[in-house]
């Protein structure tokens, strides 16, 4: 059943090296995986760290991070530990670890990020060739909160238009609320603008090939400012 779901993910992926999923068909995908209790898991949105690693001094980003081991026998959680990229990959950001916040134990082990884990698993896994597939594929979990106000502008990915240095990406919305913008978009190695969308409901996601394609995400703006606006994602990356 899996498999035939996750087909025309596979097929968009293998053909264009990303692709894009409404949250109708990530449900049922989902659920065919094991989600339960959505409402229960994306409360824990609420309960970020301010990210302190932000080269630019802005506040607007809120995280939480995880590391597991992701095999055909399931997800296995890792020791806490810092996440790193070279600037290689992260202009911005990068060349130092930075220590997150740990998602919450009972997130992690939440039937959503398990079937998250499951869903993910059985789609990169099969798109590797066989004689590239890892025992155990290191996973990077992270609970983004941007958030946006009359005075700051919040930055989905402040970095600009990069690639992760892993194999695959999966961003998932959990919510957004008064926010205007937040357009993804895809472009080639010689950077070349291939694809855009928006992912405006929850359970919308842009699946990655990072060997293929790089990725940015445009600022997101209060529709009213008066508000608060936030945008909230899950990126998962898998790497060998």
């Amino acid at each position: 059943m899996m498999d035939k779901l996750l087909q025309p993910i596979a097929e968009r992926l293998k053909l264009e090296g990303f692709a894009f999923a409404k949250a109708d068909a990530m449900e049922t995908v989902l659920r065919s995986a094991g989600l339960s209790d959505w409402d229960g898991f994306a409360a824990s949105w609420n309960d970020l760290g301010v990210d302190g690693f932000m080269a630019d001094g802005g506040r607007y980003r809120r995280r939480r991070f995880a590391a597991f081991s992701v095999s055909s026998e399931g997800a296995l959680r890792k020791p806490h530990q810092p996440h790193y990229q070279s600037r290689d990959y992260n202009a911005l950001n990068g060349g130092l670890e930075r220590w997150f916040s740990p998602v919450a134990d009972d997130i992690g082990a939440h039937p959503a990020m398990r079937a998250i884990l499951r869903m993910s698993f059985d789609l990169f896994d099969r798109l590797t060739p066989a004689d590239q597939r890892p025992e155990a594929w290191h996973v990077e979990v992270h609970q983004f909160r941007i958030e946006a106000s009359a005075g700051e502008a919040g930055l989905p990915t402040p970095e600009g238009l990069h690639r992760d240095g892993v194999d695959w990406v999966l961003v998932l919305l959990v919510d957004r609320r008064n926010v205007a913008s937040g357009e993804t978009t895809i472009h080639d190695l010689a950077k070349t603008e291939i694809g855009a969308f928006t992912l405006t409901q929850p359970l919308d996601a842009a699946f990655v090939d990072d060997f293929r394609v790089y990725h940015g995400v445009t600022p997101v703006t209060p529709l009213d400012p008066a508000h608060p606006a936030c945008r909230d994602v899950l990126v998962v990356t898998f790497r060998r």
